[in-house]
């Protein structure tokens, strides 16, 4: 079928003697046609002129001036077209049987010849034809335009359909696009004819495109990141981002395939024919009054609907929501990870600390719903104060006790002893212990309270150890560590004193081990009292020479007179 007024041949249809004069030189001549049936040299194949003058259920007897009558199928002429006793017919010779006298005739093939010539008469290749799908065959679909032609399955369609038979029965509008008339071999593309309109249409669209216009268009692709809106002949992208006000986890819970949508033009690239789309902002921003629905200061309740390392998201209406970041959570506990006070779902009470409407930013509080535990801190543990707390945790420079829920002072290492340095709390303490101490400092701002245990007690340089040791005083003591530089001697429960390696002996020393070791008890001088430092100096060597009868004045001397004075 050929579409109407559209194409010029269209109209001009050729004559029955030009058909009859083509078909001649096509069949090399053998097409015989008389009008008073006078045929001669009649071979198969021949195109003839019959009288009918029968017509059966099953055949249609035809008179072709030949000694005997020819057949023809019933079945080759439509239920409209069954001709009569006495209509004149076409038909083409197949076989002749001299010996029987039988003549098969074939109204079909002549009929399909006949639209063959016709068709190439006036079609060529780029012309538009209109004809139905009528069945599926290998590579594509058979296409009804007057004789059967080839519709290759990447022709069908500009997007390639997994199956061709759902195009079976309809009506196909295609351009010719290779013709071989000497096969009667017609190839059609439904896909150029669509390509071509769509460039058209493109055209248009990018020529008439206002940034900020709202526009009608189809979803015709998804992906994770977004959706391509057909807009009349080319594609914009809708990102996700640009879909709605709110959460979107995936383009899906938006958007369907097909589905028709009113896009808001944002931005767009003639040369690089790239559309950016936007769904939400073809509605009003719920951000436009944020102030007033939701000033600072002011609790809301709303789920948290996302959870990240830094914070949470809480939804306080579609499209709005904020940010409860991991400080804002609780005033007293060390938050890790929002998961430990949260999860997805949970209704929560919050607080708006600060609005951003550029970027549609909330800053929300959680620990702000309730009352700072640390504004009584001051109060209730004025400094002196002794408390009671167990050990909750320990680190290399202290140990942390609890004051009460969600408040803990921190015990550092120096203030464990006045005499004894420890390397790490857990050389006196273990967690879980119950420790009896005094609070040095509260700081609310910082939200730090020091403890201390030796300040318990008081301090033993301030009287007891001046009073007690004095210099060149002889004692005895036990090897409690040793240094690459000398060994600590404990002179006295907690109190140890530094014997220098240069102190050890009058020779030169290279290691403490090659004169004490842990655990020896050796008796030394005090040859210094640092009050100061609170720092205790010891002699091996000064206290080995007043055993050989010096005296202790008399090794403090030697002290004090330069080395090369001292040596024997």
């Amino acid at each position: 079928m050929v579409r109407p007024g559209r194409y010029a041949l269209v109209n001009n249809v050729i004559s029955d003697d030009e058909l009859n004069k083509e078909l001649t030189e096509a069949m090399g001549g053998q097409t015989q046609m008389d009008e008073g049936f006078a045929v001669r040299n009649l071979e198969a194949g021949s195109i003839v002129k019959g009288r009918v003058t029968r017509v059966s259920r099953e055949d249609v007897v035809v008179d072709i001036n030949y000694k005997a009558e020819g057949i023809v199928p019933i079945l080759e002429f439509a239920a409209d077209e069954i001709p009569e006793v006495g209509d004149e017919i076409e038909v083409l010779l197949e076989e002749i049987d001299e010996e029987n006298g039988e003549i098969v005739l074939s109204k079909r093939k002549v009929d399909r010849i006949r639209n063959w010539e016709r068709i190439k008469a006036q079609h060529d290749v780029g012309y538009i034809v209109i004809g139905k799908a009528i069945r599926k065959i290998n590579g594509g679909l058979l296409v009804d335009i007057g004789v059967p032609v080839f519709l290759p399955a990447s022709q069908v369609d500009i997007r390639r359909s997994a199956d061709v038979s759902e195009y079976i029965g309809r009506e196909l509008e295609c351009k010719i696009i290779k013709i071989d008339r000497d096969r009667r071999n017609i190839v059609l593309s439904r896909r150029k004819m669509m390509e071509e309109e769509r460039e058209r249409r493109k055209a248009d669209v990018l020529g008439s495109l206002v940034k900020g216009e709202i526009r009608k268009g189809v979803v015709k692709n998804i992906t994770d990141f977004g959706a391509f809106v057909d807009l009349g002949g080319i594609d914009g992208l809708l990102h996700i981002t640009d879909m709605s006000w709110g959460r979107v986890s995936h383009p899906t819970e938006v958007v369907k395939l097909d589905q028709q949508i009113d896009v808001k033009v944002l931005d767009f690239d003639l040369q690089r024919e790239r559309i950016s789309l936007g769904l939400k902002q073809a509605q009003e921003s719920p951000w436009e009054n944020i102030e007033e629905r939701f000033p600072i200061g002011s609790r809301h309740t709303g789920p948290v609907v996302n959870i990240m390392p830094y914070g949470c998201f809480v939804k306080l209406a579609d499209g709005i929501e904020g940010l409860v970041h991991i400080s804002e959570m609780s005033w007293t506990r060390q938050v890790s990870h929002p998961s430990e006070l949260v999860n997805v779902g949970d209704n929560v009470e919050v607080v708006v600390l600060d609005i951003n409407k550029d970027k549609h930013e909330l800053s929300l509080g959680m620990k702000q719903t309730e009352e700072n535990p640390w504004t009584q801190v001051e109060a209730k543990y004025p400094i002196g104060t002794i408390i009671e707390g167990k050990v909750r945790n320990m680190t290399n420079y202290g140990a942390f006790i609890e004051l009460e829920e969600g408040i803990d002072g921190l015990l550092h290492v120096n203030d464990m002893s006045w005499t004894k340095k420890f390397a790490h709390p857990s050389a006196l303490l273990k967690k879980g212990d119950t420790v009896r101490a005094v609070v040095l400092a509260v700081d609310q701002e910082r939200k730090r309270v020091t403890l201390g245990i030796k300040q318990l007690e008081d301090d033993p340089w301030a009287k007891r150890i001046p009073e007690k040791y004095h210099t060149s005083d002889i004692v005895t003591g036990t090897v409690t560590k040793l240094t690459n530089f000398g060994a600590f001697v404990e002179i006295e429960p907690d109190l140890e004193g530094l014997l220098h390696i240069s102190e050890m002996a009058d020779r030169k020393i290279e290691k403490p081990e090659e004169v004490v070791k842990v655990g020896d008890q050796i008796t030394v001088m005090i040859i210094n009292v640092d009050l100061n430092n609170r720092k205790i100096g010891l002699s091996l060597r000064a206290a080995e020479g007043v055993a050989n009868g010096s005296t202790p004045e008399e090794q403090m001397a030697k002290r004090k007179r330069p080395a090369a004075a001292r040596i024997e």
